[in-house]
Protein backbone atom coordinates (compact mmCIF):
# COMPACT_ATOMS: atom_id res chain seq x y z
CA UNK A 1 0.00 0.00 0.00
CA UNK A 2 1.46 3.40 -0.67
CA UNK A 3 1.18 6.43 1.10
CA UNK A 4 1.87 10.13 0.20
CA UNK A 5 2.97 12.54 3.31
CA UNK A 6 2.21 16.12 2.28
CA UNK A 7 4.02 17.63 5.77
CA UNK A 8 6.48 20.52 5.62
CA UNK A 9 8.31 19.78 9.23
CA UNK A 10 11.09 17.87 8.17
CA UNK A 11 11.81 16.33 11.14
CA UNK A 12 7.89 14.94 11.79
CA UNK A 13 7.74 13.57 8.31
CA UNK A 14 10.95 12.16 8.38
CA UNK A 15 9.48 10.24 11.61
CA UNK A 16 6.03 9.63 10.20
CA UNK A 17 7.54 7.96 6.83
CA UNK A 18 10.28 5.70 8.75
CA UNK A 19 7.58 4.49 11.28
CA UNK A 20 5.03 3.89 8.68
CA UNK A 21 7.96 1.90 6.14
CA UNK A 22 8.28 -0.30 9.36
CA UNK A 23 4.77 -1.40 8.81
CA UNK A 24 5.05 -2.32 5.39
CA UNK A 25 3.82 0.63 3.55
CA UNK A 26 5.54 2.32 0.25
CA UNK A 27 5.48 6.32 1.54
CA UNK A 28 6.46 9.24 -0.86
CA UNK A 29 7.00 12.56 1.17
CA UNK A 30 6.75 16.27 -0.21
CA UNK A 31 6.87 19.25 1.91
CA UNK A 32 4.53 22.33 0.27
CA UNK A 33 1.04 21.93 -1.38
CA UNK A 34 2.09 22.56 -4.63
CA UNK A 35 4.47 18.93 -4.83
CA UNK A 36 1.53 17.77 -3.47
CA UNK A 37 -1.37 18.97 -5.81
CA UNK A 38 1.05 17.68 -8.77
CA UNK A 39 1.86 13.97 -7.08
CA UNK A 40 -1.80 13.36 -6.55
CA UNK A 41 -2.51 14.58 -10.33
CA UNK A 42 0.05 11.91 -11.32
CA UNK A 43 0.12 9.19 -9.20
CA UNK A 44 -2.45 6.49 -7.43
CA UNK A 45 -2.36 6.67 -3.64
CA UNK A 46 -4.17 4.46 -1.02
CA UNK A 47 -3.90 7.21 1.24
CA UNK A 48 -3.12 10.99 1.71
CA UNK A 49 -1.11 12.32 5.08
CA UNK A 50 -2.23 16.56 4.38
CA UNK A 51 -0.89 18.84 6.92
CA UNK A 52 -3.18 22.02 6.71
CA UNK A 53 -0.33 24.69 7.02
CA UNK A 54 1.40 24.01 3.73
CA UNK A 55 3.66 26.38 2.32
CA UNK A 56 3.33 27.31 -1.96
CA UNK A 57 -0.61 25.67 -1.89
CA UNK A 58 -2.75 25.60 1.53
CA UNK A 59 -3.83 21.81 2.80
CA UNK A 60 -7.69 22.46 2.00
CA UNK A 61 -6.72 23.98 -1.61
CA UNK A 62 -4.88 20.60 -1.83
CA UNK A 63 -7.97 18.58 -0.50
CA UNK A 64 -10.18 20.54 -2.60
CA UNK A 65 -8.51 20.38 -5.83
CA UNK A 66 -8.28 16.80 -5.08
CA UNK A 67 -11.74 16.02 -4.46
CA UNK A 68 -12.71 18.24 -8.04
CA UNK A 69 -10.98 16.06 -9.70
CA UNK A 70 -13.22 12.89 -8.39
CA UNK A 71 -10.33 11.51 -6.64
CA UNK A 72 -11.35 9.00 -3.58
CA UNK A 73 -8.38 8.64 -1.97
CA UNK A 74 -8.92 8.78 2.10
CA UNK A 75 -7.33 11.58 3.53
CA UNK A 76 -6.16 11.95 7.45
CA UNK A 77 -5.52 15.55 7.75
CA UNK A 78 -2.64 16.93 10.06
CA UNK A 79 -3.44 20.35 12.78
CA UNK A 80 -1.68 22.07 14.65
CA UNK A 81 -4.81 24.33 14.78
CA UNK A 82 -7.49 21.81 16.33
CA UNK A 83 -10.60 24.10 15.98
CA UNK A 84 -14.17 23.00 15.07
CA UNK A 85 -14.33 25.86 12.24
CA UNK A 86 -11.51 23.99 10.60
CA UNK A 87 -12.76 21.10 11.07
CA UNK A 88 -16.14 21.39 9.44
CA UNK A 89 -14.38 23.02 6.49
CA UNK A 90 -11.68 20.24 6.13
CA UNK A 91 -14.70 17.63 6.34
CA UNK A 92 -17.21 19.49 3.66
CA UNK A 93 -14.13 19.43 1.08
CA UNK A 94 -13.98 15.78 1.69
CA UNK A 95 -11.61 14.69 4.60
CA UNK A 96 -11.88 11.40 6.13
CA UNK A 97 -10.45 11.70 9.40
CA UNK A 98 -8.49 14.53 11.57
CA UNK A 99 -5.12 14.38 14.19
CA UNK A 100 -3.97 17.28 16.26
CA UNK A 101 -0.35 17.96 16.87
CA UNK A 102 1.10 16.51 18.38
CA UNK A 103 -0.33 13.16 18.60
CA UNK A 104 0.88 9.08 19.21
CA UNK A 105 2.45 7.55 16.75
CA UNK A 106 0.57 4.05 17.79
CA UNK A 107 -2.79 5.82 17.46
CA UNK A 108 -1.53 7.26 13.64
CA UNK A 109 -0.70 3.79 12.57
CA UNK A 110 -4.06 2.53 13.77
CA UNK A 111 -5.86 5.50 11.81
CA UNK A 112 -3.71 4.84 8.52
CA UNK A 113 -4.85 1.09 8.65
CA UNK A 114 -8.41 2.06 9.05
CA UNK A 115 -8.22 4.76 6.48
CA UNK A 116 -6.29 2.16 4.06
CA UNK A 117 -9.27 -0.68 4.70
CA UNK A 118 -11.76 1.64 4.09
CA UNK A 119 -10.52 3.31 0.87
CA UNK A 120 -10.59 -0.32 -0.34
CA UNK A 121 -13.93 -1.20 0.60
CA UNK A 122 -14.01 -1.83 4.49
CA UNK A 123 -14.62 -4.73 5.95
CA UNK A 124 -12.99 -6.89 8.73
CA UNK A 125 -9.13 -6.73 9.58
CA UNK A 126 -8.38 -9.70 8.75
CA UNK A 127 -8.83 -10.76 4.96
CA UNK A 128 -9.69 -14.33 3.88
CA UNK A 129 -9.75 -16.21 0.50
CA UNK A 130 -10.62 -19.84 1.01
CA UNK A 131 -7.93 -21.26 2.93
CA UNK A 132 -5.56 -18.22 2.95
CA UNK A 133 -6.10 -15.24 5.45
CA UNK A 134 -4.45 -12.23 6.16
CA UNK A 135 -4.11 -10.42 9.20
CA UNK A 136 -3.98 -6.45 8.14
CA UNK A 137 -2.63 -5.44 11.80
CA UNK A 138 -0.30 -8.05 13.05
CA UNK A 139 0.59 -8.21 9.15
CA UNK A 140 0.62 -11.87 9.13
CA UNK A 141 -0.98 -14.19 6.58
CA UNK A 142 -1.72 -18.05 7.10
CA UNK A 143 -2.57 -20.74 4.62
CA UNK A 144 -4.37 -23.40 6.49
CA UNK A 145 -3.98 -21.49 9.70
CA UNK A 146 -0.25 -22.19 9.28
CA UNK A 147 1.98 -18.56 9.23
CA UNK A 148 3.62 -18.53 5.63
CA UNK A 149 6.99 -16.62 5.97
CA UNK A 150 7.03 -13.70 3.64
CA UNK A 151 9.11 -10.59 2.87
CA UNK A 152 7.50 -7.21 3.62
CA UNK A 153 7.19 -6.86 -0.15
CA UNK A 154 5.43 -10.32 -0.54
CA UNK A 155 3.26 -9.20 2.15
CA UNK A 156 2.49 -5.94 0.64
CA UNK A 157 1.70 -7.98 -3.39
CA UNK A 158 -0.47 -10.97 -1.16
CA UNK A 159 -2.85 -7.64 0.72
CA UNK A 160 -3.08 -6.58 -2.93
CA UNK A 161 -3.62 -9.71 -4.53
CA UNK A 162 -6.27 -10.25 -1.39
CA UNK A 163 -8.43 -6.81 -2.02
CA UNK A 164 -8.80 -7.14 -5.34
CA UNK A 165 -9.43 -11.58 -5.40
CA UNK A 166 -10.82 -12.73 -8.19
CA UNK A 167 -10.00 -9.67 -10.40
CA UNK A 168 -7.11 -9.00 -12.88
CA UNK A 169 -4.28 -7.01 -11.18
CA UNK A 170 -1.31 -5.87 -13.66
CA UNK A 171 1.86 -5.22 -13.32
CA UNK A 172 1.20 -1.33 -13.78
CA UNK A 173 -0.86 -1.48 -10.76
CA UNK A 174 1.00 -3.48 -8.48
CA UNK A 175 4.07 -1.05 -9.16
CA UNK A 176 2.06 1.76 -8.62
CA UNK A 177 0.90 0.32 -5.38
CA UNK A 178 3.80 -1.13 -3.85
CA UNK A 179 6.71 0.98 -4.84
CA UNK A 180 7.93 4.70 -3.44
CA UNK A 181 9.36 7.11 -5.46
CA UNK A 182 13.17 6.32 -6.88
CA UNK A 183 12.88 2.74 -6.68
CA UNK A 184 14.27 0.92 -9.72
CA UNK A 185 11.40 -1.52 -10.08
CA UNK A 186 10.94 -3.11 -13.73
CA UNK A 187 8.00 -5.25 -14.69
CA UNK A 188 10.66 -8.52 -14.30
CA UNK A 189 10.91 -7.64 -10.70
CA UNK A 190 7.21 -8.05 -10.17
CA UNK A 191 7.24 -10.80 -11.59
CA UNK A 192 10.07 -12.37 -9.80
CA UNK A 193 8.03 -11.05 -6.53
CA UNK A 194 4.98 -12.78 -7.34
CA UNK A 195 6.54 -16.40 -8.55
CA UNK A 196 8.35 -16.48 -5.07
CA UNK A 197 4.85 -15.47 -3.44
CA UNK A 198 3.05 -18.19 -5.70
CA UNK A 199 6.01 -20.71 -4.81
CA UNK A 200 4.70 -20.47 -1.18
CA UNK A 201 1.29 -20.82 -1.39
CA UNK A 202 0.96 -23.24 -4.39
CA UNK A 203 -0.42 -26.56 -3.36
CA UNK A 204 -2.84 -24.76 -0.69
CA UNK A 205 -6.04 -24.65 -2.49
CA UNK A 206 -4.67 -21.13 -3.83
CA UNK A 207 -2.94 -20.20 -6.97
CA UNK A 208 -1.80 -16.76 -8.73
CA UNK A 209 -2.96 -17.08 -11.83
CA UNK A 210 -1.49 -15.27 -15.11
CA UNK A 211 -2.91 -13.40 -17.88
CA UNK A 212 -0.27 -13.58 -20.41
CA UNK A 213 0.05 -9.65 -20.76
CA UNK A 214 -2.23 -8.47 -18.99
CA UNK A 215 -1.68 -9.41 -14.66
CA UNK A 216 -2.46 -11.52 -12.11
CA UNK A 217 -5.60 -12.80 -10.19
CA UNK A 218 -5.50 -14.75 -7.34
CA UNK A 219 -7.73 -18.05 -7.03
CA UNK A 220 -8.99 -20.49 -5.27
CA UNK A 221 -8.96 -24.32 -6.39
CA UNK A 222 -9.85 -27.85 -5.43
CA UNK A 223 -7.31 -29.81 -4.38
CA UNK A 224 -7.05 -33.63 -5.32
CA UNK A 225 -7.74 -35.43 -2.56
Amino acid sequence: MRILIAEDDNVLADGLSRSLRLAGFAVDGVVNGHDADNALSSEDYDLLILDLGLPRMAGLEVLRRLRLRNSRVPVLILTAADSVEQRVTALDLGADDFMAKPFALSELEARVRALVRRGAGGGPTVMKHGPLSYDQIGRTAYLHDETLELSARELGLLEILLQRSGRLVSKDQLVGHLCEWGEEVSNNAIEVYVHRLRKKIEGGGIRIATVRGLGYCLQKYVTSP
